[in-house]
């Protein structure tokens, strides 16, 4: 049973994040442009602060690719930190690190949790790990596992429906893989233009009060065929590989499949998805999910982040060093990341989603991957013809 596995490493301000990928079948076409594209689209979008116009993502593929094709060994990628000169001296590896003690944990964060489990007088020694600056390393790897999902026909997107109190109307269309061009365009990635402006507005009122906003991203995958997951163990369901997953990117605090909370007001006859003639949903109502298997066709998640921790508008906290109440350090000044986290959950699941694909197709090459997903199709289509 084929699988995709993947660790990532490094710090925020370290030499460098490193990712390795492994279980990818040989023969699939590697563009280390696509993945610099992809780690630029999570750099993008409006409130973030001034450390994205310095990142650069200077990328390498160090292991598992010869030729623009990958071998079937593990995958490694480095991203470099383009400021490490700057920081070298406060990330040492040997000696005694630089730069002051950071002993006022931030409200929100990893911080003070992480300082008691390790018993670190230092919140550096926590938040470097803990920054969101790791899912750099997951996009990096996702886009692999977007170009896997691409040879069978399946396409993953995200784009922002809340920011703060500014929503998209329930009743919008969910928009389609040919318009992830005008999402990316959009501040922030935004596909409902009558929306976008508000939310704009919305993070520019937050930053000018020194806070921040969360909001809800929505991810949709295209061209799924039935099955992937299964109904037998509950660590093997796809709804809850996909939640796992969304829930452990920063900030994310609520995961909904489907119309997930809605579906819990309404009576059974209307929130359910009647099977037509030819085994197709005329609605998606469940995500695109049945008895932790996806249903073919669209699957679609939100995730809700939370508001971002670190203010201008500095938090309680307690001085571990002295005893005594004090304000919270500032780290960061990004009033809002929604439309960088919508790109991160479009990785993510893309990751879970080539997994699974893999799990249930297998193949040491892609010709064989592709070739057992055709045939799976094939015997699927002839339920009608019976």
């Amino acid at each position: 049973m084929n699988r995709l596995r993947y660790l990532t490493a490094g710090e925020s301000h370290g030499r460098a994040l490193v990712a390795v990928l492994e279980g990818l079948p040989a023969g699939l076409p590697v563009s280390i442009k696509a993945i610099e594209d992809e780690l630029a689209r999570r750099r993008a979008g409006y409130g973030r602060g001034p450390r994205m116009k310095i990142e650069k993502d200077a990328l390498e593929v160090v292991a598992g690719v010869r030729g623009g094709l990958t071998l079937g060994s593990p995958v490694a990628i480095t991203i470099a930190n383009s400021e490490w000169d700057k920081w070298s001296h406060v990330m040492a590896v040997e000696g005694s690190p630089g730069g002051r003690e950071l002993t006022r944990p931030r409200p929100g964060h990893a911080d003070l949790p992480g300082m008691l489990k390790y018993d670190f007088d230092d919140a550096r020694n926590v938040l470097e790990r803990a920054s969101a600056r790791e899912t750099a390393a997951r996009v990096a790897i996702a886009a692999l596992a977007k170009a896997l999902l691409a040879r069978i026909g399946v396409t993953v997107i995200s784009h922002v429906v809340r920011i703060g109190t500014v929503a998209v109307p329930l009743d919008a269309p969910t928009p389609g893989p040919r318009d992830l061009e005008s999402i990316d365009s959009s501040p922030v990635r935004c596909f409902n233009e009558a929306t976008t402006d508000g939310m704009v507005a919305e993070i520019e009122a937050a930053g000018a009060d020194g806070d921040s906003l969360g909001g809800i991203v929505e991810v949709v995958a295209f061209g799924l065929p039935a099955g992937l997951g299964s109904h037998v163990h509950w660590d093997r369901k796809i709804d809850g590989r996909l939640a796992g997953a969304l829930m452990a990117v920063p900030a994310i605090k609520a995961v909904e499949v489907g119309d997930g909370f809605a579906s819990a007001a309404r009576r059974g006859s209307v929130a359910h998805d009647a099977i037509e003639p030819d085994l197709t949903r005329s609605t998606n109502r469940a995500g695109g999910t049945e008895g932790g298997m996806t249903i073919g066709g669209q699957l679609r998640l939100r995730a809700a982040m939370k508001p971002l921790s670190t203010l201008k508008k500095r938090l309680p906290t307690v001085d571990l060093a002295t005893g005594e109440p004090a304000e919270a350090f500032q780290e960061r000044t990004d009033v809002c990341a929604v439309p960088a986290a919508g790109v991160v959950c479009e990785a993510v699941m893309a990751l879970v989603l080539a997994d699974a694909v893999l799990e249930m197709f297998g193949g040491d090459t892609m010709d064989d991957l592709v070739a057992a997903h055709e045939r799976y199709l094939r015997r699927t289509s002839q339920r009608l013809e019976r």
